[in-house]
């Protein structure tokens, strides 16, 4: 079969809500990200056959299909560039890139771009159920899946209160976990750890324009004793606003291709894509999927997690990482290595195409060879991906 090679991905720096970034229109700040890809790879505008982007608030400015928006409004791809916006949640952009993946190792394309996009400044998450909700245009729990799970509304806050539980975690243990993505943050973004993944985008300020390339969320001032101050989201819980991903506005792109086109148009790959898996299980603990996914991903690739140098989790709530660390018998040192969501944000669905950009820089940066990339995702599905850095 076919290889898979990524030849670039980048992220812009993420904008808090309301933010630095908040002034920018979704679809000029997607267009960011695949301007950028082009423009580092060299590759010829001409030779991109399609632009798969995640997005999860697909309504409002994210509505009308924003990424083949994003193509009309970038300033290097033409017209004539196909694309398609997808939602698998929060691992839409993931998927985007296992789509791009699958369509090279088929043969059936050469050249593609998995990206993705998210203001959750101006399209707030929530915005395109509760809109028709409030209006009386329907629900999306339908009367069959009112039948299959009577009374139960998803929700990730509750899944994620159902996991700490579950493993036996404390709030004290999540605050130092939490602590610990801001000082890995700090560290990586002192060091310019991230410098080669973060694409600047110039943006107006009161003091006139300046250029976004800092992760907005960082608490450069984090102490555990704040952290462990915030308060709880329930009273029986443990979970706290500290404790969660931050709302985050961004975008990020990964140019995908064949080993033809790497011939075709001198390319040098950065890494090998390795594995692609995707799993389902329970829709009411939904955060817990990347646990058994990754299970099913090294055996699928013949690896065991020891082989593994680096670990990119989202950070969607602290349990899902510590749990995934606990199930999979994983080494904490390498998990999130740069900070996690936690920290840096959790632009939704432009956070699959995020963390791989992070993952494969720092497999580079650190001299490591294999990392694995995994998140939770609503409905209880989680996507993970192993790469080979070249």
């Amino acid at each position: 079969m076919p290889e898979a090679y990524i030849v670039d991905a980048v992220r812009t720096a993420g904008g808090k809500r309301g933010g630095r970034l908040s002034g920018v229109h979704p679809v000029d700040l997607a267009a960011k990200s695949l301007d950028a890809i082009v423009e580092r790879t060299g590759i010829d505008p001409q030779a991109i056959e399609d632009v798969v982007m995640g997005c999860v608030q697909q309504g409002g400015e994210q509505a009308l299909q924003v990424g083949r928006n994003a193509v009309l409004a970038s300033k290097t791809l033409p017209e004539s560039t196909p694309a398609v916006t997808i939602d698998r949640q929060c691992g839409s952009s993931q998927q985007a890139i296992q789509f791009a993946a699958q369509a090279v190792m088929s043969g059936t394309q050469d050249v593609v771009i998995a990206s993705g996009i998210e203001s959750m400044s101006r399209v707030p998450m929530g915005s395109t159920a509760s809109l028709y909700m409030k209006e009386g245009m329907g629900h999306y729990k339908s009367p069959g899946l009112e039948e299959k799970y009577p009374g139960i509304q998803w929700s990730q806050f509750v899944g994620a209160e159902m996991m700490a539980k579950k493993h036996g975690f404390s709030k004290d243990e999540l605050d130092e976990f939490a602590f610990a993505s801001h000082k890995k943050a700090i560290a990586a973004t002192e060091s310019g750890k991230f410098e080669n993944e973060i694409v600047p985008v110039k943006i107006e300020t009161p003091d006139g324009e300046e250029w976004h390339t800092l992760d907005e969320g960082i608490r450069f001032d984090a102490t555990l004793e704040g952290i462990a101050s915030v308060k709880k989201l329930s009273e029986e819980g443990v979970i706290t606003a500290a404790t969660a991903s931050q709302i985050c506005d961004g975008s990020s792109a990964v140019l995908v291709v064949s080993e033809q086109a790497l011939k075709d148009y001198g390319l040098t790959p950065i890494a090998k894509i390795r594995n692609l898996t995707v799993t389902a299980g329970d829709p009411v603990i939904m955060l817990e999927e990347p646990l058994f996914a990754t299970d099913k991903a090294l055996k699928r690739a013949g690896m065991s997690i020891d082989q593994i140098d680096l670990y990119e989790v989202n950070e969607a709530f602290a349990p899902v990482p510590m749990a995934w660390l606990k199930h999979v018998g994983a080494d904490p040192d390498k998990l999130n290595v740069h900070g996690g969501a936690i920290a840096l944000g959790h632009p939704l669905g432009a956070s699959g195409t995020k963390l791989m950009a992070t993952l494969v820089h720092a497999l580079r940066t650190h001299g490591k060879k294999y990392g694995l990339q995994t998140m939770c995702e609503g409905g209880g599905v989680a996507n993970v991906t192993i790469v080979e850095a070249l």
